[in-house]
């Protein structure tokens, strides 16, 4: 067997009951990958099916040495899954897609040329969707302008799970909440090269995972997570600056409110409170949030010291892995995350 270190390539892939999928997913994915004729693994997660999916992937496991398992206690979610394949993850180059065969393992050479060609970071862009127009698409290209346009990236596409990563670049963002969508943004802020390719996706014909797509509710909650974002880009080091340039900017407009009113007082001869109430009440609540602004930055910096000083806990529980590596006399101190334990 190879060495853990000579694998080219891992291929990502999230399930949550997906029973009916599985093995048409993994006939694809070798006939691919055998093609490309470089060492690979494949990555399997199961995020708390309920169905037999984990069942169906330890009979894989049992036959193809290449593939791992990573089976969570609980279903924690897109965003944990994927991480908990990226932390296990041992290719130079690792693939990520979704497992209910609308992403095409045929376009994954597609990814891997342009990594040749120097990306850090590949996209695919769903140039032709074919769900539903009103309730998906126009909700869905409204918020990939909004990603596009606060994070600099130009890309068509942010949401697709179908992406193409160095190990280095992927491995070093943490994730957490829905942030999946928005890797590239941050990885743009590590100097990540970003290119994006067209991808066909198929209409799911089988099996009962998460719903994928965007509704309304789905899009404030992803617009939510932007600001997260836009913040961590710009301000995630440096939070006094942020927090207190609202706070300099409160604390100025009440102070002009204040050198308005001592001006009426003094020269006007006017009543403050009779003639001005609500203006002086307004100065004064400036004032206060602004003093909190400042000290709410002066906290941030803080945390942002004790954060990035510490260890990262997992967002996810592990309930097994299955891996072939420890019959070879790996390691697996390596490939457990900081934080985590064995239970």
């Amino acid at each position: 067997m190879r060495s853990e270190s000579s694998i080219r390539y891992s291929i990502v892939v999230p399930f949550y009951n997906e029973q009916e999928n599985v093995p048409a997913l993994y006939m694809k994915l070798t006939d691919v990958m055998d093609g490309i004729g470089e060492p690979y693994e494949l990555v399997f997660i199961d995020d708390g099916s309920r169905d037999e999916t984990f069942k169906v992937l330890a009979e894989i496991f049992e036959h193809d040495r290449r593939v791992n398992l990573v089976r969570l206690r609980r279903n924690f979610g897109q965003t944990a899954a994927l991480k908990a394949g990226f932390d296990f993850a041992r290719g130079e180059v690792i693939i990520s897609m979704d497992g209910d065969l609308q992403h095409d393992p045929d376009e994954i050479p597609r990814f891997l040329e342009k990594i040749e060609e120097g990306y850090d970071l590949v996209s695919g862009w769903r140039f032709q969707r074919r769900d539903h127009w009103l309730l998906r698409q126009v909700p869905s290209r409204a918020v990939n302008w909004m990603v596009a346009k606060l994070s600099g990236i130009e890309l068509h596409d942010f949401g697709t799970t179908f992406k193409a990563y160095r190990r280095e670049i992927i491995q070093e963002i943490q994730l957490y909440g829905e942030l999946h969508r928005f890797i590239p943004a941050l990885a743009s802020s590590t100097g990540a090269k970003i290119a994006e390719v067209p991808i066909v996706t198929h209409e799911r014909k089988m099996g009962k995972g998460r719903k994928s797509g965007y509704g309304i509710g789905r899009t404030i909650r992803v617009f939510l997570d932007l600001m997260i974002v836009k913040f961590l880009q710009d301000y995630s080091t440096r939070p006094a600056q942020f927090f207190g340039l609202v706070g300099v900017a409160g604390i100025g407009l009440s102070g002009l409110l204040a050198l308005f009113l001592a001006f009426e007082k003094l020269y006007g001869h006017q009543t403050i409170v009779a003639e001005h109430g609500p203006m002086a009440f307004l100065a004064v609540a400036l004032f206060v949030t602004g003093i909190q602004f400042i000290a709410m930055g002066l906290l941030g910096e803080i945390s942002a010291r004790t954060y990035y000083e510490s260890q990262n806990k997992p967002i996810y529980a592990l309930r097994e892995v299955k891996s072939h590596r420890k019959e070879a006399g790996d390691s697996t101190e390596q490939t457990r995350p900081s934080g985590s334990s064995d239970r």
